[in-house]
């Protein structure tokens, strides 16, 4: 189409010159004494042309020729730009791949290549992420000396640069991976407090901050952490879940008296504290401080609902209870009776009310709801050989001799004869 184009474009200047200056008889006469030239209009209107033309082309010319010097160093600079470009590409795919001498090697080669040449140090974006390159390869190398020197560079480089404050919480937020991986919580602790509230409400970052918080035995802070990963939905429903309890009974098992106890469970968030597994590990730890009436005060609430808490968080609830239920009062009478009924197919339930009822030395109905789950392996093993030994004690109390020696070689041969000690 364009072709097409430039000849109707040629055919109408021809045509016009040829209507213009066919039937042109002026003359242009050139004086340069002696001489005299005379020319047809057409013939110098040619010829002055063509001159043009030239002059053009010589100036072109010379111009490309003085230009020569400058188009060669571009050249040379756009060279070692690629080189330095290929070598920075190259460096992250040998990190990615696992290969981290020569990503090291790679990513000082690129930040040599911009070095060397004048122009390219203008990008300190470059600088800072091949450092941060060779930083990364350094940590993988175990060369922490090295690792913190090019880190340092990085940040640097991240300080010239107008957008470097993005390069800048990328390295805080490396360094602070590292100083995990480094086991070193309070420099962890220390970098994240380096960034703005923005930054630090990141997922990434509030994941380094539960490893941190963990790292330092700080299980409150932790369990903090975790639920705003949570809501974030870093996690998936189920893990979470067990996250929060498992940080939730940490914290619970740090306290060394029944005020720090109490204090740990008062800081627990009200969704904690209204989860029958976290309340009922609360309830085992007052029990090992030896405050059982008060474990069943925190317990009570959630016996007063038991129908709407799952099969799990009754099991929970059952074997908190019969950890602490020496000195229960008559007032759970009705709740232990009531319970196994609704449940009753819930082998931990009937063994709770079984050694709660031995506690209010009701031998006969305890014996009724203990005898039927001693041999239910659905049941715990420790909780089935405490079953065991409690209808040994209660036989022995009735002098029955024959029927304490079976129940007591019934718990000899009950695996994991360890006492409870969670019943998360």
């Amino acid at each position: 189409m364009r072709g097409i184009v430039w000849l109707l474009v040629v055919a109408v200047v021809a045509v016009v010159t040829a209507a213009v200056m066919g039937r042109s008889s002026d003359l242009v006469s050139i004086y340069w004494a002696p001489w005299r030239i005379d020319l047809s209009l057409n013939l110098f209107l040619v010829l002055v042309g063509l001159v043009g033309l030239a002059t053009v082309v010589l100036v072109n010319a010379v111009i490309t020729l003085l230009g020569l010097p400058g188009r060669a160093r571009a050249w040379r600079l756009s060279q070692r730009n690629r080189k330095a470009q290929n070598a920075l590409r190259e460096a992250m795919v040998l990190y990615w791949a696992g290969r981290y001498t020569r990503a090291h090697g790679a990513a000082t080669h690129a930040v040599r290549l911009q070095r060397e040449s004048p122009d390219l140090t203008e990008d300190p974006e470059f600088s800072a992420l091949a450092e941060l390159l060779a930083a990364s390869s350094l940590h993988r190398l175990q060369d922490r000396g090295r690792r913190d020197e090019a880190l340092a560079r990085a940040r640097a480089a991240a300080a010239r640069q107008a957008r470097g404050r993005t390069a800048d919480e990328a390295a805080c937020l490396l360094a602070t991976e590292w100083a995990v991986d480094d086991r070193q919580a309070d420099a962890a602790l220390s970098r994240l407090g380096e960034l703005p509230p923005g930054v630090a409400r990141r997922t990434h970052a509030l994941r380094l901050r539960l490893q941190a918080a963990r790292l330092a035995r700080q299980p409150l802070e932790a369990l903090r952490t975790a639920r705003l990963l949570a809501k974030h939905q870093a996690f998936s429903p189920v893990a979470a879940q067990g996250l929060l309890r498992s940080l939730a009974a940490e914290a619970l098992d740090g306290a060394r008296d029944l005020d720090q106890l109490d204090r740990i469970w008062r800081e627990l968030d009200p969704a904690d504290r209204r989860d029958p597994h976290v309340a009922a590990h609360a309830a085992h730890c007052l029990g090992g401080l030896g405050h059982d009436a008060i474990a069943r005060v925190w317990l009570r609430p959630f016996w007063d609902r038991l129908d709407k808490t799952d099969a799990d968080g009754r099991e929970a609830l059952a074997l908190a209870l019969a950890q602490v239920s020496e000195g229960l009062t008559p007032d759970w009478l009705p709740l232990l009776e009531r319970a196994p009924l609704s449940h009753p197919r819930e082998p931990a339930l009937a063994y709770a009310v079984g050694r709660a009822l031995a506690a209010l030395q009701l031998w006969g109905k305890a014996r009724q709801w203990l005898e039927p789950v001693a041999d239910d392996e659905a049941l715990a093993p420790s909780a089935r050989r405490e079953a065991w030994l409690l209808l040994a004690a209660m036989a022995e109390h009735d002098r029955d001799e024959t029927r304490a020696a079976h129940a007591l070689r019934q718990a000899a041969h009950v695996p994991l004869p360890t006492p409870i000690k969670s019943v998360l």
